[in-house]
């Protein structure tokens, strides 16, 4: 049998073996005991804080502009009473005729007409159709020309109230006239604190002004009224009338009446020769 130390590769392998087992021993020796480590602290409770991400604005979108719009028209400036006017007739011809609107009576006029208290309020009630006709405006020649007559009455702090036709040769003029009625400003209270009532015709044309009137013989009692002193019912007893006669004035009420005469202008004056010229003339007087 041969010896085991004789062959060398044996001998190199458990040399080789023993320093392995050796080195591992010594490294064994080295590592520290788990009795003596450190004892590892528990992990920490980790808060996680979740943030909630603000809301998405919604994407800015430009608004369209408007559409363009026509400009509105300035407001119409509101009318005076003093001024109001009815409403203008259509353009004229070149060459046909027109009459002008008379002016208003003044603050003063009303002023003396509402202390006139002859003939049943005369001036006042002059005033009163010439304060409409100056709100009538301007007459033209054509179709819108007529005349109509109104029954009036006038309370006695001046408010009108009561406006009748009794009578019109227009529609037209009669509309344009009951406007310029309601356009009136506020009248003076009547001359004798009683309600006021007459007739008045209103002309609205291109050849007829009207005149203003005489008041110089105001102060004269009114003339007789005439009628058949004959007449008879067919019943009673026939008998004649008696003779109207003329009422006599007391000298001193008659002076104090012709202190508060206005005096008559030239116009006025003028329209009265006129119209007697035209009353009293002989047809065949000229031929």
């Amino acid at each position: 049998m041969a010896d085991p130390h004789a062959n060398p590769h044996r001998r190199w392998a458990l040399g080789l073996s023993v320093a392995l087992h050796l080195a591992a021993a010594g490294l064994i020796a080295l590592a520290p005991s788990p009795a003596l480590r450190p004892p590892v602290p528990p992990p920490e409770d980790t808060v996680v804080y979740l943030v909630e991400p603000p809301p998405a604005e919604p994407p800015q979108v430009e608004p369209e502009p408007p559409a363009p719009t026509a400009p509105e028209p300035p407001p119409a400036p509101a009318p005076e009473l003093t001024t109001a006017r009815a409403p203008e007739p259509a353009e004229p011809q070149p060459g046909l005729a027109y009459m002008d609107a008379p002016p208003a009576p003044t603050a003063q006029e009303w002023a003396q007409a509402a202390t006139y208290t002859l003939k049943n309020s005369k001036r006042y009630r002059y005033h009163w159709g010439q304060h409409v006709r100056s709100l009538m405006g301007t007459a033209f020649e054509g179709a819108e020309q007529g005349a109509v007559r109104f029954r009036i009455e006038v309370a006695p702090s001046g408010q009108l109230a009561q406006l009748d036709t009794l009578w019109t040769t227009s529609p037209a003029v009669e509309q344009r006239a009951r406007q310029a009625v309601q356009a009136m400003p506020p009248l003076p209270p009547t001359p004798n604190g009683k309600p006021l009532v007459f007739e008045k015709t209103i002309v609205f044309n291109a050849f007829t002004a009207e005149a203003p009137p005489l008041y110089k013989n105001d102060c004269e009692p009114d003339p007789p009224q005439h009628g058949n002193r004959f007449v008879w019912d067919g019943r009673s007893p026939q008998t004649v009338a008696d003779e109207p006669t003329t009422e006599k004035l007391d000298p001193i009420a008659y002076a104090e009446c012709l202190k508060q005469l206005p005096q008559d202008s030239i116009e006025a004056e003028a329209a009265s020769d006129e119209r007697q010229q035209k009353q009293w003339a002989s047809p065949t007087l000229g031929r």
